[in-house]
């Protein structure tokens, strides 16, 4: 009797507990959630077949077969290494030897309802149970396979995206996570850099904020991240140059949202988002404007547009537009700049009436017989020469468009009783060293004798540097440098030039055009000059490389014209301010001179450019 215990103890103790025992700790799980679920199953069973509180006849063989049914199948599956399957990567097989020793465990189970005396089950409810059990087992292994799937997919996903950490909790920010949430991209955001002491340590659109821009550093290394998105469309250049110059030393790719001004009636989108541009580097703080003083301007009245194919007189045509004017006459003299103007005004769905006009300032007839045939109310002068190298090696052709051209447009307002006329001039009539900016202090001088000789017409003039993205500008001629591999050329290693966005500066000029009251001379506030030597490197390094190292910076020298420094006024102490911060008033105004007496002695055919160049820095000096 002892060796028959023995033996059966060794019995129990070799097929039941040893391979209990050597199923791992995640299997015993599964087995324990098979019992319950066909558990589940039997309930189920009766329920159907008879209500959800099983009459009391019945509840002595519902807690029978609650506990016999699932020991019957599970003890099959056990036996046969159900188990030890891993069910979030099996296959078809697998769930095969899972049916076939389910079916040997209801076989068993049919077989004890059937010869134990104090077991029997409705046969609607043994079929409700032998249903549903497998499907339970079934489902909830199809399950975890279905999300190892998603866990993987996600991982893979993860591993594949780029971390990213979004710079600016604000509402562009949590539009912005959202947006990345939503649709699939190349960005797998981790969470959030923001100055507000208030938001720190807490989540926003899901995603935590991680800390301050003194712990920017620390974070990108720490979370390894590979892309920074600064989420700020109101920055400042100087808060940008901020994130910029630790990011890219730690080599992380920087990408932005535009400003605010290219966002206007636009959505914050993944779509939006850009590599960071020299335009966001000197981006200043947004400008007021008196926007009803502008639309009394503009509003209902037929608006005259010179170099309207350019830079700046594209960018007035649309300023322009936002007033509703009662007309738009479009004057350039490159047909191809006014045919993508209009391709441009077409697209974006102008309703103003507008006219293109292919001619030159310089050919009064033709500017008299638009004058007199189309009767503009307002004239924004924007077309002008403006190559200093070009005009210092055809100075006959400076005086004819900047100066004599001016000077046919300034007249011819005044004899047609045009309300206002604002030219546009440059910087670099200021001490001018170039026969580019001797002309356009011409220009200017020209204008204020247009006033005195037409008191009803109001003139002003508005000066400026330079504008970022002109096509006069160094910055294409860079990137195109950089492109290439180099060398990028700068003239001087401490030259410096002011710098203005095109669509501030523009919204200056509309702004001073609508306040002057005839003869001002506005410039405008430029901030600080830059110098190209460091914005040759910061392009660089915004373009993925080292400056010097991987692209070379090349110094050609002074060309003929240029200067090291450009300058806004004569004589700083001789300035006004107005109304608007951004605008001020030179009080040495240019002194006035009579045409015939000047221009026509330029213009003669018999003079030698070497004679025009003396001639006009003699007249831009007075």
């Amino acid at each position: 009797m002892l060796r028959r215990g023995r033996k059966r103890g060794m019995f129990l103790r070799n097929f039941l507990l040893k391979p209990w025992l050597a199923l791992a700790k995640r299997n015993r799980r599964v087995l324990f959630i098979d019992f319950l679920l066909l558990a589940l199953a039997v309930y189920l069973g009766y329920a159907l077949r008879l209500t959800l509180l099983i009459t009391p006849g019945f509840r002595t063989d519902l807690l029978q077969a609650i506990f016999i049914f699932p020991f019957c199948i599970t003890a099959v599956c056990f036996l046969g290494g159900i188990y030890k399957v891993y069910w979030p990567q099996a296959s078809v097989e697998e769930y095969a030897r899972l049916t076939r020793y389910y079916a040997f465990g209801s076989a068993l189970f049919l077989c004890a309802n059937f010869f134990m005396r104090s077991l029997s089950i409705p046969r609607t409810s043994l079929a409700i149970i032998l249903f549903a059990g497998i499907v339970f087992m079934g489902g909830a292994r199809a399950s975890w396979r279905l999300a190892e799937l998603s866990r993987e997919s996600q991982k893979r996903e993860r591993q594949e995206r780029k971390r990213a950490l979004i710079i600016g909790a604000g509402e562009a920010g949590a539009y912005l996570a959202r947006d990345l949430a939503r649709r699939a991209s190349d960005l797998y955001p981790l969470g959030f850099i923001d100055e507000d002491e208030g938001k720190q340590g807490k989540a926003i659109a899901g995603l935590p904020v991680l800390g301050k821009k003194e712990d920017l550093t620390r974070i990108a290394q720490e979370l390894e991240i590979q892309v920074a998105l600064i989420a700020i469309p109101s920055a400042s250049g100087t808060r940008m140059r901020g994130y910029l110059e630790p990011l890219s030393q730690l080599g992380v790719e920087v990408r932005v949202l535009p400003s605010l001004h290219d966002l206007a009636g636009g959505q914050v989108e993944v779509s939006r988002l850009r590599s960071v541009e020299l335009q966001d580097l000197l981006r200043r703080e947004a400008i007021e404007l008196d926007m009803a003083e502008i639309d009394a301007t503009i509003r209902g009245k037929k608006i005259l547009i010179t170099g309207a194919g350019g830079s700046i007189g594209s960018e007035i045509c649309t300023q322009v537009l936002q007033h509703y004017p009662a007309e738009l006459l479009l004057l350039g003299h490159g047909e191809q700049s006014i045919y993508l103007l209009m391709q441009t005004l077409k697209d974006s769905g102008v309703t103003t009436p507008y006219r293109p006009f292919i001619a030159d300032i310089a050919d009064t007839k033709t500017m008299e017989r638009i004058f007199s045939n189309h009767r503009p109310d307002a004239v924004f002068h924007a077309a002008a020469h403006k190559h200093v190298p070009l005009m210092e090696e055809n100075p006959r052709e400076a005086v004819r468009v900047n100066a004599f051209g001016t000077w046919t447009l300034a007249d011819l307002a005044g004899r047609f009783g045009i309300e206002r006329f604002v030219m546009i001039s440059s910087d670099k009539a200021v001490h001018p060293s170039s026969a580019m900016g001797a002309t356009k202090r011409i220009a200017e001088r020209l204008v204020q004798s247009a006033q005195q000789i037409y008191p009803g017409t109001l003139y002003m003039t508005v000066r400026f540097g330079n504008v970022l993205g002109s096509r006069g500008s160094v910055v294409p001629l860079f990137e195109k440098q950089i492109r290439t591999g180099g060398p990028v050329t700068v003239t001087h290693r401490d030259m410096k030039r002011y710098f203005m966005l095109i669509p501030e500066a523009v919204s200056l000029v509309l702004q001073a055009g609508s306040m002057g009251l005839g003869g001002e001379l506005f410039v405008l506030d430029m901030g600080e000059p830059v110098n190209i030597t460091e914005m040759a490197e910061t392009l660089i390094r915004l373009h993925g490389h080292e400056p010097y190292s991987e692209v070379p910076i090349v110094f050609t020298g002074i060309r003929p014209g240029e200067k090291l420094y450009e300058e806004l006024f004569y004589d700083p102490d001789h300035v006004d301010r107005t109304k608007h911060d951004k605008i001020f008033l030179s009080r040495l105004s240019p002194e006035p001179f009579a045409l015939k007496e000047t221009i026509d002695e330029l213009l003669n055919p018999e003079l030698s450019d070497e004679s025009i160049r003396e001639g006009v820095f003699r007249l831009s000096t007075g």
